[in-house]
């Protein structure tokens, strides 16, 4: 029997041992980790809840949310705050640590008993994900977006390698872009070293990101103070136990694109980015290159998945061999106000998109 309960954790530290515990018996991903979900928790949960299941005296699943307040229920954002201000990290992959083996079952119990108390928010739950929450509770999709990954294991064997993956549009445009590229001096790519290092590229980052998405009339992801903030603290984390790569892309003495990755049980995500494209022409596309680049060095280290995260962007999809869906759901059950609210609030809103489609 699988027994669910939830509490509310008074040490940090304490539940970090047991986090890493589980962690080594599970098949997580890095937002699953400690490196992620401790980051910083003492400020991002300021009303935490910790769920966790156990069988026969052992810990098989734990989750950390965040408790709300409402009307009728309160509500626990999963991995989340609740807060914009502090949820602009953007959690993905997201879910219950659970032990391998035992994912499905193990999630839908602790969804199943969070559900029953509380309306829940998960955000980036992948197929697997999903069908736990489907089957413990009544779902809400609120949003879902596509989230491309290279099958580095599949460009192993392939003869020719990564590239022979991608269209002949694709592979054509890397290798201009690379020639282009080399043109000015040799393609590098290096990864830092050190958190000071590693730090003041992710500055270096910042400022190329933010040029680019002001220069489009967007505020950028660093114009959030929090956001800087949060990733300088997960380098501190994350890069001595290698689950960090901060890699800058060059050629010559030119920076092409600086790429801020997480690296877990053999997936790289490519999480941030930031490229030169006051240099870029026709031929250079500094995206393109900065990730072909990346993506042939996580191959030598031995990862099998180059993982672009949410979002159908063109040199996502590219650049991509496989293209799976991440979720934005809302459970709890069929009667929960907050349910009842976004299904009447979806159906208008298909209604009114159908009425505009003919006309009326």
């Amino acid at each position: 029997m699988i027994a669910v309960r939830l509490t509310r954790p008074v040490d940090w530290d304490a539940l970090g041992e047991r986090w890493r515990a589980l962690e080594a018996r599970a098949h997580g991903s890095f937002f699953q980790s400690w490196t992620w979900t401790g980051c910083l928790a003492a400020e991002r949960f300021a009303d935490p809840i910790l769920i966790e299941a156990t069988e026969a005296g052992q810990t098989v699943g734990l989750a950390l949310a965040n408790r709300r307040p409402g009307l009728f229920r309160g509500t626990l954002h999963w991995g989340e705050s609740g807060d914009p201000r502090l949820d602009c990290i953007y959690v993905e992959h997201n879910g219950p640590l659970t032990l391998a083996g035992r994912e499905a079952e193990v999630a839908r119990a602790m969804i199943a008993e969070a559900s029953a108390r509380y309306d829940l928010i998960l955000g980036g739950l992948d197929e697997s994900g999903l069908a736990a929450a489907r089957a413990a509770a009544s779902v809400l999709i609120q949003k879902s977006a596509l989230a491309p990954f290279a099958d580095l294991a599949a460009a192993r064997r392939t003869p020719g390698g990564y590239l022979m993956l991608c269209t002949a549009n694709t592979r054509q445009q890397i290798r201009r872009s690379d020639r282009a590229y080399a043109a000015v001096g040799t393609l590098r790519i290096g990864r830092a070293a050190a958190i000071e290092e590693a730090s003041a590229w992710l500055d270096d980052l910042a400022r190329l990101h933010q040029a680019t998405w002001t220069a489009r009339g967007r505020d950028g992801a660093f114009a959030a103070p929090f956001f800087a903030r949060f990733h300088h603290a997960l380098i501190r984390r994350g890069l001595p136990r290698g689950e960090i790569d901060l890699l800058r892309v060059t050629a010559g003495r030119e920076t092409v694109g600086i790429l801020y990755n997480f690296r877990y049980a053999g997936r790289v995500m490519a999480y941030q980015s930031g490229f030169a494209y006051s240099d870029a022409h026709k031929a250079r596309k500094p995206g393109m290159t900065s990730h072909s680049q990346a993506i042939q060095y996580s191959m030598t280290d031995g990862a099998d998945i180059y993982d672009f995260l949410a979002g159908g962007d063109r040199y996502k999809r590219s650049l991509a061999t496989r293209e799976p869906w991440l979720y934005w759901v809302m459970a709890g059950p069929v009667w929960a106000p907050r349910l009842l609210a976004g299904r009447a609030a979806a159906w208008l809103g298909n209604r009114l998109a159908g009425m505009r489609g003919r006309g009326k």
